[in-house]
């Protein structure tokens, strides 16, 4: 099993299904001229009340009335395959879309980091079930085979040993053989596969186009054309378009959870992270509304993405209803997780600085909440400070310094007082006219405390200055 063949038969349908605050409600995607409306697609629920594929819109509105409907959009079908695609990619590099309502996945080399198919196969169905959509999963020596078996079966796995057998029992009519073929072989007595198998091959060769012995070639993996694989955009850019004005942040909150989960799987599919994204409002009568989301580091964890989006959209004025979201991400840096201990200490309710840096970021501002680090400088006083932007490089090694700093130095009386280590000189600064020349001790006053102190150069008797505490 070398291959796996994702079969998506209500794609259109779980697309609009994913995107509504009740799933189970009665949904019909419908297409057609307005004079006759007809069901493209039907959710469970509005099957359950009587509504069937082809029927008109007419005759379903007689039915019920407690019924949605939403214009069939191709546009937005291929837009959610390319979605599935990129989500596929972070588990193999080789996915393809050249089989319709279907996307195939190479397996053999992803067993090295996945495991056997089984482990592939939950993961695959875990995840889907996640983005909420409906699927047939077959794995088979090649993709030509995994993608028939996906019309019969909704879960298997075949070797090579077994595909014939699996392929013998397959109806033509769902073979994928062209429409003229199954005809001309239904016509002649011939129901499944394993009949056409056992023509011979001149005999098909003279009665039927070249397609057809190719197709069954392929099928049985003896010849096929290389197919052509999907390569994941460089940007994300997903958009929900709402029946009605929103006018609440909060029923917004419902569209924003399904965008940034579409995005942490993008990301993941790229093994990256995103690092800003923009939300777009659009409103009908007003310009559309902009909403940048900057992160201090790049992340790629859904919750994460949604708690940092709703803080800040908890604090937007709309200047009129949204009739639809877009979320936009087109910086996406390489993404490094952070690394954790073997045996964590941390309480299991306790939130990862990372986590908490953002959060305090959205709910109070971007200026309010910054990076502290060294600075290119032997000065104390301005050695540290905001490290926003700067490049991260490991922190040089330095001399005891205090943990608690004073703004400003202070005369440092204590008759007990008693040098613990020093002098440490310190003269720097005379390219800026702030030169200093100073001897630090590190000092233990007479109640105990150990602090940070310096006299002038060459001064060692005092008078001594405290610049810091040690803890």
């Amino acid at each position: 099993m070398h291959w796996a063949c994702l079969l998506l038969p209500q794609l259109a349908l779980d697309a609009a299904l994913r995107q509504q605050p009740d799933p189970r409600a009665p949904l019909v995607l419908v297409t057609g001229p307005m004079q006759r409306r007809v069901l493209h697609a039907v959710s469970p629920s509005a099957r359950q009340l009587g509504l069937r594929r082809g029927m008109l819109l007419s005759a379903a509105q007689v039915l019920t009335r407690d019924l949605r409907t939403l214009e069939y959009d191709p546009r937005a079908e291929q837009d959610t395959r390319q979605l599935l695609a990129s989500w596929l990619y972070g588990i193999s590099s080789q996915v393809s879309l050249a089989f319709p309502h279907a996307l195939a996945l190479e397996i053999g080399a992803s067993r090295a980091l996945f495991g056997d198919w089984p482990a592939i196969e939950q993961r695959l169905r875990d995840g889907l079930k996640e983005l909420g959509f409906r699927h047939r999963l077959v794995a088979a020596p090649n993709p030509h085979a995994a993608w028939v078996l996906t019309g019969v079966h909704a879960r298997l796995g075949v070797d090579a040993t077994t595909l014939e057998a699996a392929l013998a029992d397959i109806p033509i009519k769902r073979s994928g053989l062209p429409a003229e073929a199954v005809t001309v072989l239904a016509r002649s007595g011939l129901r499944t596969l394993g009949t056409a198998f056992a023509l011979p091959r001149e005999s098909l060769a003279r009665r039927f186009p070249p397609q057809v012995l190719t197709h069954l070639d392929a099928l049985r993996g003896l010849h096929a054309a290389p197919l052509s694989y999907f390569q994941p955009p460089d940007r994300f850019d997903a958009r929900i378009e709402f029946e009605y004005e929103i006018e609440s942040t909060q029923a917004l909150l419902f569209p924003l959870r399904r965008l940034t989960t579409d995005l942490a799987a993008f990301l993941c599919s790229r093994d990256g992270g995103v690092q800003q994204f923009d939300l777009w409002f659009e409103h009908e009568s007003h310009p559309d509304t902009q909403l940048r989301v900057g992160l201090l580091s790049p992340e790629r964890d859904a919750g994460v993405l949604f708690d940092l989006a709703r803080n800040r959209v908890d604090h937007l004025q709309l200047p009129a209803g949204s009739r639809a979201l877009r979320l936009q991400a087109t910086h996406l840096p390489p993404f490094v997780p952070a690394a954790r201990d073997l045996f964590d200490p941390r309480p299991q309710q306790a939130m990862p600085w990372e986590q908490l840096r953002e959060r305090l970021r959205a709910r109070l501002g971007d200026d309010a909440v910054q990076s502290v680090g060294l600075r290119a400088e032997h000065r104390p006083e301005r050695a540290s400070g905001d490290a926003s932007g700067a490049p991260k490089a490991p922190p040089p090694a330095l001399p005891l310094r205090p943990g608690w700093l004073l703004p400003t130095p202070q005369l440092l009386r204590d008759p007990e007082l008693r040098i613990l280590s020093g002098p440490e000189r310190i003269e720097s600064g005379w390219w800026d006219e702030g030169d200093v020349r100073r001897d630090y001790y590190v000092v233990e006053t007479g109640t105990g405390q150990r602090g940070w102190a310096y006299t002038a150069a060459g001064a060692r008797h005092g008078p001594f200055m405290l610049h810091g505490w040690f803890a």
